[in-house]
């Protein structure tokens, strides 16, 4: 009987090695964690956003690095195949808003739990806290794997599915880099992608944990062309901005040490710049004999008032009917184009996925083989490719695992 070996016990590992053993394979799981699945169950804030319920050619689309890779993979196990086989294996799940598909739960774990169903209806044996050392390949063809420094597995295949350096806790701390470059690949610099941003203005640090829906945002690279917009969720953080529209725009940031992006903040993106002048000109009629400080409580969330009327140099005393047309346009000019320097991405531990890795042009993508060493085959995050928020990478798991999974 052939026998592979799948390194890496997250969903793209779990995918693989259930999809090998479907093939009446001996398959062997080997994770260095003592469970499945770690940082699964700490996706989507601990809900875990499966996959997404749109086209096909829709995924692709929301994938900003090496797209085209994935087509034979995303035509091959579709989101739509991603969740039958959640739905057969019991899992109840529910679309939401942005097409986003949850666990009906709204549990993690329960997607983990399916995960090791289906690892453990399938007969694979899995090694719990079992460290790969290395893979040992003669002749360009895959020969064993070393664990635990000094236990080995002779085996015909191997499946690299180890992750990225996000969350490394979780056991993505960059191993599968090592294994996979030992052998020759090359591996695109990791960095972080869907993560939070640092900016330069101190401010941030005083709207700490508010959040903001419906807004939209534009990035603007150094010669200050727009290089990508959304609208959605935001939220502010002691060090800058985070939540799902500012994680999918540092996708479209390659480096920020080279680049100096900026970030325009349209905290009224349903109003125009004249309808929102009407609609503070309302406002300002209301409250004619107040101060300017004590104007804006029906426009904008408590904690983010100060920092306008700062930012606006409108003195907070000035009664509103003594504000003039230029200082009322100004305002509305800086509610639509609230602007942040980008310093830095946050450290590439708190990043949702990694971008970067196994250089896509080293590996079939019709199969997830290498083209440097027969049978050696790679799934999921470890694979220089990445997306936006909204369940994309987890299919790119899926998908990259189950190719691997039924030619390995």
């Amino acid at each position: 009987m052939k026998k592979v070996v799948v390194i890496g016990g997250g969903p793209a590992g779990m995918m693989a090695a259930a999809t090998a053993a479907d093939r009446d394979l001996e398959v062997i799981l080997l994770e260095k964690q003592h469970r499945l699945g770690r940082k699964l169950l700490i996706t989507g804030k601990g809900r875990c956003n499966i996959t997404n319920d749109c086209d096909v050619e829709e995924l692709i689309e929301n994938v900003p690095t090496n797209s085209k890779f994935l087509y034979s993979a995303f035509y091959t196990f579709t989101n739509y195949d991603a969740m039958n086989m959640f739905t057969s294996l019991g899992l109840k799940i529910k679309t939401e808003r942005g097409k986003r598909v949850f666990p009906e739960s709204d549990k993690a774990l329960d997607v983990v739990k399916a995960f090791e169903k289906m690892v453990k209806n399938k007969k694979v044996k899995v090694i719990l806290d079992a460290k790969v050392n290395r893979i040992i390949a003669k002749d360009n063809k895959i020969e064993k794997v070393i664990y635990n420094h000094d236990e080995e597995i002779k085996c015909d295949s191997v499946i690299i599915a180890t992750g990225g350096m996000s969350y490394p806790l979780t056991g993505s701390s960059g191993d599968g880099y090592k294994f996979a470059s030992n052998l020759g690949h090359t591996i695109i610099s990791p960095k972080p992608s869907l993560i939070g941003i640092e900016v330069q203005e101190s401010f941030v640090k005083d709207l700490e944990k508010l959040a903001l829906r419906n807004v939209s945002i534009s990035v603007l690279d150094s010669k200050n062309k727009k290089i990508y917009d959304d609208f959605g969720e935001l939220e502010f953080t002691k060090y800058g901005l985070d939540g799902p529209i500012i994680k999918s725009a540092s996708c479209r940031m390659k480096d920020t040490s080279k680049e100096n992006y900026k970030i325009i903040l349209d905290l009224k993106p349903a109003l125009d710049e004249e309808k929102l002048d009407k609609r503070i000109i309302r406002d300002f009629t209301k409250y004619t004999n107040k101060d300017f400080e004590n104007s804006l409580d029906d426009l904008l969330p408590k904690k983010l008032i100060p920092i306008i009327i700062e930012l606006s140099e409108i003195p907070r005393n000035l009664k509103v009917n003594q504000i003039s047309k230029k200082q009322r346009l100004n305002l509305v000019y800086l509610l639509k184009n609230l602007t942040f320097i980008v310093r830095r991405y946050r450290p590439i531990e708190e990043a949702i996925v990694t971008s970067g890795g196994i250089k896509v042009n080293e590996i079939n993508s019709s199969t997830m083989e290498s083209k440097l060493v027969q049978n050696l085959f790679f799934a999921g995050e470890i694979i220089d490719v990445d997306a936006y928020t909204g369940g994309f990478n987890l299919q790119i798991a899926y998908s990259t695992a189950y190719l691997a999974g039924i030619n390995c």
